[in-house]
């Protein structure tokens, strides 16, 4: 891999909480980070910010992760602006949390769009380049809910579950490409994701004395980069939690069926 300074990191989902945080350690260490949201004011107010503290103005780019046309033409403009793209960030998604017989299939679909199909488009777009240069690194920032999924989050753990299916896969085809394909699956994590995913706010406040710190996820993100591995798996025992329950499923719905009905 580059040294940092001559390293180009896309990172969609880009406007704020966790792929802010992460467009700004990249920038920490030295890197130019390439922000991807579809809010332009928020990512240009972010790459100020970033610029301020650190001296590298990042490039910003508005993107709608769900138009595939608008991925491909804007990795090009990425290209010919800035260069190849060393990292890959599929940062960008969201999630609605529902009973699944009131859900809004249109939400479902929404959140499909977004966080799978999205990720398999900005995918594409990089990987011809990073399969020509021999190198290259796309992380996934997926979650806990599609290891471990829990009442009123059928869609948004679906959509997870799939991203992990699709890194798996695509690990084993490029297997000796040179390009690296991590999985980032945190817990819940203190950003707005839950004013849209929970609008009554009760989930964020049952879950808030187990919300991860978004600079800390961004910086082990991050750490990535310099110390690959398959999968980075936030809190600890929350995956010790999702391992279990893939051995012994039926107890643990029963030993923990109340902590997973908070939503």
């Amino acid at each position: 891999m580059k040294p940092w300074n001559q390293r180009i990191v896309a990172i969609t989902g880009a406007s704020g909480g966790l792929g802010f945080e992460m467009a700004r350690e990249t920038a920490r260490k030295g890197g130019l980070p390439v922000m991807l949201a579809r809010s332009l004011d928020k990512l240009t107010e972010g790459a100020a910010l970033i610029e301020r503290e650190t001296g590298i103005k990042p490039l910003v780019f508005e993107l709608d992760v769900s138009d595939d046309e608008a991925v491909f033409r804007t990795f090009n403009n990425i290209f010919s602006k800035a260069g190849p793209v060393d990292v890959l960030i599929n940062n960008a998604g969201f999630g609605i949390f529902d009973d699944f017989e009131h859900a809004k299939l249109q939400d479902i679909k929404d959140m499909f769009e977004v966080n799978v199909y999205g990720l398999f488009s900005c995918t594409q777009a990089v990987l011809p380049g990073m399969r020509e240069r021999g190198s290259g690194h796309i992380i996934h920032v997926a979650s806990q809910a599609g290891k471990l999924a829990t009442p009123k989050s059928g869609g948004y753990s679906a959509t997870k579950h799939a991203v992990l299916a699709f890194a798996n896969s695509l690990r084993m085809e490029l297997e000796g490409t040179g390009i690296r394909v991590s999985t980032v699956n945190p817990g819940p994590v203190k950003t707005n994701f839950f004013a849209r995913a929970d609008a009554s706010g009760d989930y964020e406040k049952s879950v808030e004395k187990y919300m991860l710190d978004a600079e800390m996820v961004a910086s082990r993100t991050i750490d990535l980069i310099d110390k690959p591995k398959r999968e980075l798996n936030l809190p600890r025992w929350m995956n010790i939690g999702s391992k279990i329950y893939q051995f012994f499923p039926g107890l643990m719905e029963k030993a923990a069926g109340s902590q997973f009905r908070k939503k």
